[in-house]
């Protein structure tokens, strides 16, 4: 799907609301970052974001309520913002679930068992994956369509 009517303003702002299940997709890739120090430095911009909403009370909780009152539920706001909003908003639920059921795993497996870090691997690289090219997809002013996601964030923005 592409809009002529996307203008610079709404690229950026569609690629920058991306950060929001970016920084978020950190705690599943620790043991990555620690096992390889180069891609640790090129993440320590998310590093520090996150350190940083973590360090604020209900920062995450208030970011996701802004990013939906104030983007996705605000008819003043362009369609792509909106889409693009939902999208980051959907995949910050998905996390959500996937630490939900990382937190009965671990106890199970262990925090260092081979099932725990594979899991936390593939859903830290498949979250940077999928935020790449949403960034990307924005930027160039086109709506990301990943499956299922891009469905549920059309259906919930009409």
């Amino acid at each position: 799907m592409n809009t002529p009517e996307t203008d610079a303003k709404d690229r950026s702002f569609g690629a920058l609301i991306y950060l929001f299940p970016l920084v978020y997709a950190l705690p599943f890739g620790i043991a990555l970052l620690t096992q390889f120090p180069w891609l640790y430095q090129f993440f320590s911009p998310l590093v520090a974001i996150y350190g940083l909403t973590n360090s604020l009370p209900f920062a995450s909780l208030i970011i996701f309520f802004g990013l939906w009152f104030a983007v996705v539920r605000n008819e003043n706001v362009s369609y792509f913002l909106r889409f693009n909003g939902m999208q980051a908003i959907l995949m910050n639920i998905l996390q959500i679930l996937f630490s939900l059921i990382m937190g009965i795993l671990v106890p199970a497996f262990g925090s260092q068992g081979l099932v725990t870090e594979t899991l936390n691997n593939t859903i830290f690289m498949g979250s940077i994956v999928v935020c790449f090219y949403c960034i990307f997809r924005s930027i160039q002013g086109q709506y990301a369509e990943v499956p299922a996601i891009s469905e549920a964030a059309s259906s919930q923005i009409r």
